[in-house]
């Protein structure tokens, strides 16, 4: 019997279908901020193309960790009243830190503090943790969910047959059908 047996197991162990996901979320997520000079930039930023059945198991994880960025910002603006433009280390900066002004904001940045640690606990990289803190959850901060779509392509692996499909973020260029031009209105010149 298969009851509550839930998700695709996709031919591979807990552990590989872990180290999986987590490879592909940060292989989206970075793909964002590919540096210029990379080998290996995308050709569109915040897309990757993947089977249809990885991507929809991808899916709920990359939006779970989205949220987790947006439930973060509000704790950061409110810590960003107590915060200091100080450089680290400096004699502004150490006064800061004994006041009761460093308390308050320590207090008020320990929830955002606790997401980010939730979503590294997940991504198991710095960089990856950073772009979604400071890119993604910015940018769908009015969003109620669905950050990502699944679009299948027309053509299969080569190798073995499989459907592929394209995993990428909404929003930012999102796909707008071409309006068809009215038909001009000619008026007669007899009227």
């Amino acid at each position: 019997m298969r009851h509550r047996v839930r998700g695709r197991t996709l031919g591979r162990n807990a552990a590989h279908r872990k180290a999986l996901f987590r490879n592909m979320a940060c292989s989206l997520i970075n793909s964002l901020e590919a540096a210029e000079d990379a080998r290996n930039k995308p050709k569109v930023p915040g897309r990757i193309v993947t089977t249809v059945e990885k991507a929809k198991e991808l899916r709920p994880l990359i939006e779970k960790l989205i949220t987790l960025a947006k439930k973060a910002l509000p704790h950061v603006d409110a810590a960003e009243q107590y915060a200091t433009s100080a450089a680290r280390n400096s004699e502004e900066w150490k006064a800061w830190r004994r006041s009761e002004r460093w308390r308050q904001w320590v207090k008020a940045m320990a929830p955002a503090v606790n997401y980010r640690r939730r979503a590294f606990a997940v991504l198991r990289d710095k960089k990856a943790v950073r772009i979604l803190f400071s890119t993604l959850g910015p940018r769908f901060r009015d969003r109620p969910g669905g950050y990502t779509r699944v679009v299948r392509l027309a053509e299969f692996r080569l190798g073995d047959g499989g459907r592929k499909a394209i995993l990428e973020f909404v929003g930012e260029r999102d796909r707008l059908r071409a309006r068809r031009r009215a038909a001009p209105v000619v008026k007669d010149a007899g009227e």
